[in-house]
């Protein structure tokens, strides 16, 4: 024992610890970085960053030091004095998608592989209670509209406003003894309509299998519901003092012509653009005159092409048209017998200026 230890302490004292020496560090080279300007020198560097900019910059002499400075302040802003739901919007997280309702920041609890029954169990509860059966239909008219329209090859733009009139049918509660197939293929038509790619009703008919008299039926009524509810909303805004914007403005889709159809049929036939002008012109001149006004598009686009092919030496068998216009080759070849006498009246002579072109190359009625 010590002698420390042998001494008595007194009432209330404490026993301080004895001091132990610490062991002198070695020294070891600074290998941490510093950026200070090549111009002041000074140690250490008035440095700020210039977020706005991306800059850093020296505080004395405003020599730029660096570019693309990242941001790594929080991403938090708040807009809620400029909403006028007076609700706290923030740019923090996903952003809102319009052709859904709600909020949309709800939370999703992962359990795994189901190891974890807790986890499980949280996972289930959290479902249950966000579960929402208008967004969940919604969500599944979504990809059945995208499914078909990725089927048809058709663009995007199609699809999303395909997708935004099937949205304003949900929200207005309109045609629930309707079948969501027929609203669909409804949808899809007057969006290809619209954004200038149109599409026949069989064409509609072969992808969503909804009869065509039944999305003839559905097309009509979907038109008027669009026109009323947009000719409502229109009243309410300039009543309320407002501008309306004609961007907003649902106007009433027309019916497709043969010269629309000429380019997408010939696309499919591999024709050259000179062809495809042709045709269209053609269709154009027969569109309302002649012995073909009157008669369906696709007849008048297939004896179209029929001509214009032949007269620019690619020639395309009435087989071959009607292939991708969907109409029988007998049908062709009538609508063409009708308008061969009069092909003098129809065919430009500007055509036949680079001398590639001949009426002998015409087949005969």
């Amino acid at each position: 024992m010590t002698a420390a230890s042998n001494m008595a302490l007194s009432p209330g004292a404490i026993l301080e610890p004895a001091t132990v020496a610490k062991p002198q560090e070695t020294w070891r080279e600074n290998l941490n970085m510093q950026l200070i300007c090549g111009e002041c020198k000074e140690f250490p560097p008035k440095l700020v960053e210039e977020f706005s900019s991306g800059d850093m910059v020296c505080e004395t002499c405003g020599l730029v030091l660096g570019d693309r400075i990242v941001d790594t302040r929080s991403e938090w802003r708040t807009f809620s004095n400029d909403d006028q739901g007076n609700d706290d919007p923030s740019r923090v997280g996903d952003g809102a998608n319009p052709l859904l309702n709600g909020s949309q920041l709800q939370t999703t609890i992962s359990f795994g592989d189901g190891s974890n029954a807790r986890s499980r169990d949280l996972h289930r509860a959290q479902n249950k209670s966000t579960h929402d059966k208008s967004t969940k239909g919604l969500l599944a008219a979504y990809k059945e509209i995208g499914a078909l329209c990725d089927a048809m090859h058709i663009p995007k733009n199609v699809s999303d406003t395909a997708k935004h009139l099937f949205k304003l049918v949900n929200d207005a509660g309109a045609f629930r003894g309707k079948s969501p197939d027929t609203i669909i293929a409804g949808c899809i038509f007057i969006a290809c309509r619209q954004c200038k790619v149109p599409r026949t009703f069989r064409e509609i008919f072969a992808l969503t299998k909804v009869s065509k008299a039944e999305i003839g039926r559905i097309f009509k009524s979907l038109e008027r519901f669009f026109a009323k509810q947009n000719k409502e909303k229109m009243d309410s805004v300039v009543q309320a003092g407002g501008i309306v914007n004609p961007e907003h403005n649902y106007t009433t889709t027309r019916t497709t012509t043969a010269k629309e159809l000429c380019i997408r049929f010939c696309s499919q036939l591999g024709l050259n653009n000179r062809c495809t002008m042709m045709s269209q012109e053609l269709a154009g001149k027969m569109d309302g005159i002649g012995s073909l006004a009157g008669r369906s598009p696709l007849s008048i686009a297939g004896a179209c092409i029929y001509m214009a092919s032949h007269l620019m030496g690619q020639s395309k068998s009435a087989k071959d048209i009607s292939a991708v216009a969907g109409v029988s080759d007998g049908t062709i070849r009538h609508a063409y017998k009708l308008i061969y006498p009069d092909r003098e009246k129809f065919i430009d002579s500007k055509w036949f200026q680079d001398g590639k072109s001949t009426l002998s190359k015409l087949p005969t009625a």
